[in-house]
């Protein structure tokens, strides 16, 4: 029989929580609420031991997070603004408290190693997932593995440009202002507009400059790390004709120079809402069967 292992994909709104006996085969399935750490934690690591003895615990979480299995600091979230959990040693305290081992990544990177293992990656060899919603984040895999580099990528805090006169506000980034995420986050579109781009009419402007903000993320990948497949996930993508629009600014921008355009496609999550879970499931089995 295989053992039983257990996921969470740790946001900054809600916790999931997941059991399974293999990445794609899950078993069980809680959420809870994020509040402050002691609760939120406690509140977690209780549900996992109502379910039966897990083996291993992979962990997809908000961040920024200390990813260098060096460092004092590793499972770590670090200066999150998330207000209390600066500093939680979120790895740390499932370890201790399950007895298990711990696979620990941000919880895009989970996303993007299950997209790329399981789903709209499968068939290629790199990958990149992006999230649009309460923040803008992305993970790279390449080969099979996430890429971390010092840390981990934030693409959400590039920089793009503005589309002209009239697009000057200056977004709502607490740390760079007008940077993709001030600008195209599910947040920073009700700062500016009032309302989310699902409720703003077809014809309002923040269709066209939003995509236009994203597409420029898309090109910008396409020609840095000539990557094969982004999948675009999160809230926001679920406003209609965005997808269209921004594949069709994609085309525009790269002006059919890239090398390879061919093979390189934008798509949805294949694995749906499930691919922060299998990701962290995947971290389980990687930490359980770690040398």
């Amino acid at each position: 029989m295989s053992a039983l292992i257990g996921g969470i994909e740790a946001g900054g709104t809600k916790f999931v929580l997941v059991t399974g006996t293999s990445p794609t085969d899950i078993t069980a399935r809680h959420v809870i609420q994020t509040r402050a750490p002691e609760e939120t934690l406690a509140q977690a690591a209780d549900w996992f031991a109502q379910q039966g003895a897990i083996s291993a615990l992979g962990i997809g979480s908000f961040g920024p997070v200390d990813l260098d299995p060096a460092s004092s600091g590793w499972g770590h979230i670090t200066n999150t603004p998330k207000p209390g959990w600066a500093q939680c040693d979120i790895a740390g305290y499932f370890g201790r408290r399950l007895g298990v081992p711990v696979g620990f990544d941000t919880d895009v990177n989970a996303a993007a190693l299950a997209e790329a293992t399981y789903g709209a990656g499968r068939t290629a060899t790199s990958l990149v997932y992006i999230t649009i919603g309460t923040g803008i984040g992305g993970g790279l895999v390449i080969d099979g593995k996430p890429v971390h580099g010092t840390a981990h990528p934030e693409m959400g805090h590039i920089f793009v440009r503005r589309s002209g006169p009239g697009d000057d506000w200056p977004g709502n980034c607490p740390h760079h202002g007008a940077c993709l995420e001030g600008l195209s986050s599910g947040p920073a579109i009700i700062a500016r507009w009032g309302a989310s781009l699902s409720e703003l009419p077809p014809g309002h402007e923040a269709h066209a400059l939003v995509a236009g903000y994203l597409a420029q993320l898309c090109h910008n990948l396409f020609a840095m790390l000539a990557v094969e497949v982004i999948v675009l996930g999160g809230g926001v993508t679920k406003a209609p004709g965005l997808f269209g629009k921004i594949k069709e600014l994609v085309g525009e921008i790269g002006a059919s120079y890239l090398p390879g355009r061919e093979r390189q496609s934008i798509v949805a999550p294949a694995l749906g809402e499930n691919s922060g879970v299998v990701g962290s499931l995947s971290l389980a089995h990687a930490a359980l069967h770690q040398p």
